[in-house]
């Protein structure tokens, strides 16, 4: 049975061009006709043809420049030029595609094709691609003639397509390349530096700060070391705090009976004697003798420490003895 490919497809992509893909990109935004970067790196060219001469940089027409760096533009009746209509898809080979296309249609043989191509335009389907193919024995004949060149790599040879100028392969086309791949490194090394010093001094300051940050969390260690003993001994005062408000108010709620009992010996008379005396919380009860029981409840209900005096029974004649038992209730006042 034979085994099914796996599906590398993701929304009808190919995912196993995805590098090629990624790398065509990067080779427009370096190399390309229109890459931004190239039109800031490349040269001025000086381009003389049967028209005169032109300078031009990154592709486009420029004012007149000193510049080093100069090329030839062949007469359209030794250019074979063609427009092609590619699918959109094929661009991350678009290399191996146009080496296709050049063989395809060159009239010439293979160690005598000279060619170029730029892509012109892209659109959502399709890209349009301006190609120009030579014969390389009859450029070198024009340009011996013409311009007395005899090396093909002395300077570069430019061919118009159309609107478009296209710069052919296998002359001096190189020269200017290398150099501009060497510009594109120099920059590309600076700007890694760039970055690398960018990068050292975050790291440089995020170690002082961690060091600043160390610092600090050793002092404050040393701070709550240093306040351990002060803290203890203020949750320890807060603790006897809390016990002496307690016993504060069990102390209130529930009074001592034996001072109780000496404030009351202490305003009656000693004509008056205690029978009986009871103490539950802040209630009191009495029950005593007096000659005058009268006078002894209206100067207990007069006293400001007692909330309230009342007599639960009336007042008893003891006879012969000239004596009067008296019961009493009384409610200590809350002084707090």
């Amino acid at each position: 049975m034979a085994l099914q490919a796996q599906n590398w497809e993701l929304f009808g992509y190919d995912m196993r061009r995805i590098w090629r893909h990624w790398l065509t990109a990067w080779r427009e935004f370096l190399w390309g006709y229109d890459s931004p970067v190239k039109a800031r790196l490349d040269e001025v060219v000086r381009v003389e043809g049967e028209q005169g001469v032109d300078f031009f940089h990154a592709d486009a027409r420029v004012q007149h420049s000193d510049t080093d760096c100069s090329a030839f533009l062949l007469p359209d009746d030794l250019v074979l030029s063609k427009t092609l209509s590619l699918p959109i898809a094929v661009e991350a080979d678009i290399d191996a595609v146009m080496t296709f296309e050049v063989t395809a249609n060159s009239p010439f043989p293979e160690s005598d094709t000279g060619s170029g191509w730029k892509i012109d335009h892209r659109g959502e389907t399709h890209l349009q691609v301006q190609m120009a193919i030579v014969s390389m024995s009859a450029t070198m004949a024009y340009l011996g003639s013409k311009y007395d060149c005899h090396d093909a790599h002395a300077r570069e040879v430019w061919a118009k397509t159309g609107d478009s100028m296209v710069v052919l392969g296998g002359f001096g086309e190189q020269k200017r390349l290398q150099r501009y791949n060497k510009r594109l490194v120099r920059v590309a090394a600076t700007l890694a530096c760039s970055i690398v010093v960018v990068i050292a001094i975050f790291a440089l300051a995020a170690g002082f700060k961690y060091l600043e940050w160390s610092a600090l969390q050793e002092k404050s260690a040393e701070v709550e070391r240093a306040a351990a003993e002060p803290v203890q001994m203020r949750a320890s005062l807060n603790l006897a705090n809390d016990t002496i408000t307690a016993v504060n108010a069990v102390v209130l709620a529930y009074p001592g009976p034996h001072l109780a009992l000496a404030q009351m010996s202490k305003l009656l008379g000693d004509d008056v004697y205690l029978e009986y005396f009871s103490m539950t919380g802040r209630e009191i009860k009495v029950r005593g003798l007096a000659s005058n029981a009268a006078a002894v409840i209206q100067q207990l209900t007069e006293e400001p420490s007692y909330a309230s005096v009342q007599a639960p029974q009336a007042i008893t004649n003891m006879g012969s003895a000239g004596l009067e038992r008296f019961f009493l209730d009384i409610t200590l006042a809350d002084n707090r």
